[in-house]
């Protein structure tokens, strides 16, 4: 008698009423995100002239938008598991609206700060509920293609946007770069509102408040703590990141002991979910940090204007797209090891071409080549991690999959971000400091106290310095090209460094294609089962 377990059944194929509306509306749910997640890299050096920004709050207004969605996004996906995924879906488009305005009117940077966590808060209601919603509405191959659909074309919106905001750029004020998603938002409410079940696998369950809380408290001020670890450490800074890792431990307990937890740690184990979070956030969180650093590179060291330097990034746009497709026909074919492993490879070569050819000087076809990987890299990726995640946990906690993969994106792309961006202003900072320490005594003595602190603060006001010393300009803004050429570089060994070991955690650690559907299988089965 053979003792072999029988074959799993396959999971069968499902896919919603008015499907293709339905798809529609979700993906430009999920475009509104994303675009709006990177649409400020584009602006960050005409909104540090316009506001007289510093590098380091540059750095923190890029990464306020992240850090409001990924610090709520878990609450806010338990709460749509509860309460219903489209009146959170609803809720996230119409309060996109007003943020969007904020952040477009802003007469200072920490208004603009304050208006992009508001915007960050009011995509988590909004995009948790694209995925989890997908999830519960397809099964099988259409969900894999809906769910490629719903990455590449999102992910490719994300890398688009910057183009769109380098037209804006040209023809309006900075601000008009954050009302770009208006149109998209008003699809996705009004087709939302005519197609998408007020209903979809939820379930009543007394909600983990003190959970969310706490999640909020962790995610939050860690990303705080990691986004001034290099510029701001003190005592304020410790007491941020005490707060932050006090939360974490706290959040762990209570979720132990929770009847109905936020994070169901049981499941959070397997190797399909947390292997496809970490590898899904080092690379969704490369696009954002390529982005952050590449913008300011191409706009102040090869001197690109805003459109130019919008439009190079078009091939990420265009490869992520057609990178999400081809990821859904390998993971029919491989399951999602190869596609991942296939995504991690790219971005890493994206970022060893960044680190060795993009300097000053450096020809548009690196800067493209760079640009290319980087989008194919994330399109092969985004598409198995979505399916890992949301593959991991049944229906019923689709919000907990979907909060997760969103936090791959919006965790990574803070954390990423905030890092890049550190080290970015550390190095520069250190760079300039050096050569000014490196002057003759008799130019030397002519620069202030000020006048330094003013050339370190950021490229933006190292121009602004020179242009009172028309004798030195060249030299002076020279000097402040070469400091941020140094920064750019240690950011992008960083980022690496990140990426050579999330690919080594999947090359190693990841399910091959019969583990990988077998446990898929077993999350689809009734309880009783």
């Amino acid at each position: 008698m053979s003792t072999t377990a029988p074959a799993a059944p396959a999971e069968p194929s499902v896919r919603p009423p008015h499907s293709g509306l339905v798809l529609l509306a979700l993906v430009m749910g999920a475009v509104v995100a994303n675009i709006n997640l990177g649409i400020i890299n584009v602006a960050l050096p005409t909104i540090g002239e316009d506001l007289d920004a510093s590098q380091d709050q540059l750095t923190i207004v890029a990464a306020a938008f992240a850090l409001g969605l990924a610090s709520t996004v878990l609450y806010l996906g338990a709460v749509g598991d509860r309460h219903g995924r489209k009146l959170l879906f609803v809720l996230g488009c119409v309060l996109t609206v007003p943020t969007a305005f904020m952040a477009a009117y802003s007469p200072n940077i920490a208004v603009l700060g304050v208006a992009r966590l508001l915007g960050g808060v009011s995509a988590a209601l909004l995009f948790p509920t694209t995925l989890s919603m997908i999830s519960a509405l397809y099964q099988g191959k259409p969900r894999v293609r809906a769910m490629a659909a719903w990455s590449g074309i999102g992910v490719g919106a994300a890398a688009l946007g910057p183009v769109l905001g380098g037209w804006m750029l040209q023809n309006f004020w900075w601000g008009s770069v954050f009302l770009i998603t208006l149109p998209l938002v008003a699809i996705a409410l009004v087709v939302g509102l005519l197609v998408l079940p007020w209903h979809a696998a939820e379930e009543k369950f007394r909600l983990d408040h003190l959970g969310g809380i706490l999640s909020v408290l962790a995610v939050g001020a860690l990303v705080i703590a990691i986004a001034t670890a290099t510029t701001r450490m003190g005592v304020g800074w410790a007491i941020v990141l005490g707060i932050g890792i006090v939360s974490l431990i706290a959040f762990f307990l209570v979720e132990r002991r929770a009847s109905r937890p936020l994070v169901d740690l049981h499941l959070a184990k397997a190797r399909t979910f947390w292997v496809a979070f970490v590898a899904g956030s080092i690379t969704f969180g490369s696009l954002i940090g390529a982005m952050f650093i590449g913008q300011q590179f191409t706009q102040n060291v090869l001197g690109y204007d805003t459109l130019t330097a919008a439009l190079v990034v078009v091939p990420a746009a265009i490869l992520s797209a057609i990178g999400g497709q081809a990821a859904g026909l390998v993971i029919e074919r491989g399951g999602s090891r190869p596609s991942l492993i296939l995504g991690l490879g790219c971005v890493a070569v994206a970022f060893a071409i960044m680190l060795v050819m993009w300097h000053s000087g450096a020809s548009m076809a690196w800067v493209l080549l760079g640009y290319s990987l980087i989008g194919l890299g994330v399109g092969l990726a985004a598409t198995p991690a979505s399916r890992a995640l949301m593959g991991s946990v049944p229906p019923t906690r689709a919000g907990m999959g979907s909060g997760f993969l969103d936090l791959t994106r919006d965790l990574g792309g803070a954390i990423l971000q905030a890092v890049m961006g550190g080290v970015l202003a550390a190095a520069y900072a250190s760079n300039l400091t050096e050569q000014l320490a490196g002057l003759p005594a008799s130019q030397a003595s002519q620069v202030s106290t000020q006048v330094s602190q003013e050339l370190t603060s950021s490229y933006t006001s190292a121009v602004e310095v020179a242009a009172h010393y028309p004798a030195q300009q060249q030299q002076i803004v020279a000097a402040a090209a070469q400091a941020f050429d140094s920064g750019k570089s240690a950011a992008i060994a960083i980022a690496l460094l990140m990426t050579v070991i999330g690919l080594a955690l999947v090359v190693f650690l990841f399910p091959r294609k019969k583990a990988e559907e077998a446990y898929y299988v077993t999350q689809l089965a009734p309880p009783s089962a």
